[in-house]
């Protein structure tokens, strides 16, 4: 089915008020399933995969900064979703690259990681040049980097395939981003170790794909999008409980 812009991140933004996210943070997540969707990156797969995290993820704790110095922090995702977790970590870097011209951020043990993306655009509209990168699990590893020049918030994405498994046992669960005031990070977006290149998507590549949304609407999952309809109308029925609530008992 087809849907405008709009229409999917106003349903989007009640949905996520409907599973708990507070005012603030359905906004910062609509926006980036939004952005994801615009540009044909699957951004309504990525959240209707991952559903059962995202409405977990509204009522947990917030990410855990578990080092920080001026130029680098180390933030614990505690296994929720990006939408929840992401914005206040890259606040966090977007701040410090402001005042030392580089910062790097690592958000470990987070998911849904596809769509951090859309609040990548966000800062990177704000004059800030962002690259991030992260690895997948499956056989053959792979690597996902995606870079924003600053001002632009269209990326450049590649995905590489790993050629040799690396040594380290970290859980490729995480995801890191580099943030620089006056340094263009494109010319750098690449794998550090032997690959091969699977996958790109241009900045040219993504205007054409949203304008083609723009023009015809976005396409999306008949089942996905009534499921997101169903936690909207949980907003609409808290509102007119409310509503009954505060006019008190009827004379």
């Amino acid at each position: 089915m087809k849907i405008s812009l709009n229409e999917l991140q106003s349903v989007c933004r009640k949905a996520f008020m409907g599973m708990g996210f507070t005012t603030g943070h359905a906004d910062d997540a609509s926006a980036m399933v939004a952005w994801m969707q615009s540009y044909k990156l699957d951004g309504m797969k990525e959240l209707s995969e991952g559903l059962e995290c995202v409405v977990a993820s509204a009522a947990s704790a917030r990410p855990d900064v578990i080092y920080q110095d001026a130029d680098l922090a180390v933030v614990d995702g505690q296994h929720m979703s990006v939408l929840s977790s992401g914005n206040l970590a890259l606040e966090l870097a977007f701040a410090k690259a402001r005042i030392r011209g580089l910062a790097v951020i690592k958000i470990r043990h987070c998911r849904q990681r596809q769509l951090i993306m859309g609040y990548l655009a966000r800062l990177a509209s704000r004059g800030m040049n962002v690259t991030a990168f992260w690895r997948h699990s499956q056989s053959p590893i792979t690597e996902q980097v995606v870079g924003f020049r600053a001002g632009s918030a269209v990326p450049s994405i590649r995905v590489y395939e790993l050629a040799d498994i690396p040594e380290d046992d970290v859980p490729n669960d995480g995801v890191t981003i580099l943030m620089a005031n006056h340094v263009d990070l494109l010319p750098t977006i690449r794998s550090e170790d032997e690959y091969k290149l699977l996958a790109r998507h241009d900045e040219s590549d993504l205007l054409a794909a949203k304008q083609q949304a723009l023009e015809e609407g976005l396409t999306v999952n008949p089942e996905i999008w009534q499921q997101l309809k169903s936690f909207a109308a949980k907003t609409l029925v808290e509102a007119s409980e409310q509503s009954r609530s505060e006019a008190g008992p009827a004379e």
